[in-house]
């Protein structure tokens, strides 16, 4: 297994298609918008559906946003599922909720493909072969995609069986966006006692030898301000946007369990402030 295609060129797969073209594995490239294609310099014209993306490639990548996209680009007459390749690998990059995956994992063993979830982090260098990889699947499927995945990853970690990629990717993002809710509060008293926050990030690093490393919940807080900033207002409304999305996975995983989150539930009805969208000096008291 060499080459790979790469579904939905946006942060992630565009990254993810960058890497391999670079690395000469580049076999093919699809997205619904056709003009993201034009991140990819030098890519492969883009395909016609992912029918043909999956019969040009080794191994399928889908990098789009939600469990209903990454159904609907797995079937249908167009879908990678048609192009009826067994012992194909697919990769999903998405962070999708677990029922969704289940659905995704039923398809592909029907039509004899290997499918490996993948939650993936370090978005912002995913151009530069820096995604950190948290795959599950069986030991000789991943063995068998090491190329493909050294064509794009910094560090693929093998999270266990099939299911605990995914069931990492959305443990990790609970755990991140609580450190994000708790930067936010922290900054409310930074900032109207004049506290530097670029100071405090050093001060949140710690011993990185004895697991320092809260630095972090820092970011959003540490952004220019969004008022009067559209382009500002814009990313961190993107921001927002996934962050919601994946605290419903983790809120909705839990509740299959009988049980609640409720941090997370905290962070999601509060999710304009945390995201910096209002409030940067705190919520006033009773709102």
């Amino acid at each position: 297994m060499k080459t790979g295609g790469v579904i939905g060129l946006g942060s992630i797969g565009g990254g993810v298609a960058i890497c391999l073209q670079r690395s000469g594995q580049l076999a093919a490239i699809y997205d619904v918008q056709a003009a993201a294609a034009d991140r990819v310099k030098g890519a492969p014209p883009i395909s016609s559906s992912p029918r043909a993306l999956a019969e040009a490639s080794d191994c399928v990548l889908i990098a789009v946003l939600n469990g209903e996209q990454t159904l609907a680009v797995l079937s249908g007459p167009d879908g990678v599922l048609a192009a009826n390749k067994p012992g194909q690998t697919v990769i999903l990059l998405s962070t999708i909720n677990m029922a969704d995956l289940a659905g995704a994992q039923a398809m592909c063993k029907d039509a004899g493909v290997i499918l490996i979830d993948c939650g993936v982090t370090n978005g912002p260098k995913s151009a530069e072969n820096g995604l950190i990889c948290m795959a599950g699947g069986e030991d000789g499927d991943l063995a068998a995609a090491k190329p493909v995945f050294d064509g794009f990853a910094q560090q693929v970690l093998h999270m266990g069986g099939p299911g605990a990629g995914m069931a990492a990717k959305i443990a990790r993002n609970t755990t991140y966006f609580g450190c994000m809710r708790a930067g936010y509060e922290g900054a409310v008293i930074a900032r109207n006692y004049g506290v530097s926050l670029d100071q405090l990030t050093l001060a949140l690093s710690g011993d990185p030898t004895a697991g320092g490393g809260l630095e972090g919940a820092l970011a959003m807080a540490k952004r220019p301000e969004a008022a009067g900033n559209a382009d500002e207002t814009k990313l961190r409304e993107y921001f927002q946007m996934l962050m919601v999305k994946d605290l419903e996975v983790a809120i909705a995983e839990a509740a299959r369990f009988g049980v609640r989150l409720p941090m997370v539930e905290l962070i999601r009805e509060n999710a304009a402030s945390t995201s910096g969208l209002e409030y940067p000096l705190g919520q006033p008291i009773g709102a």
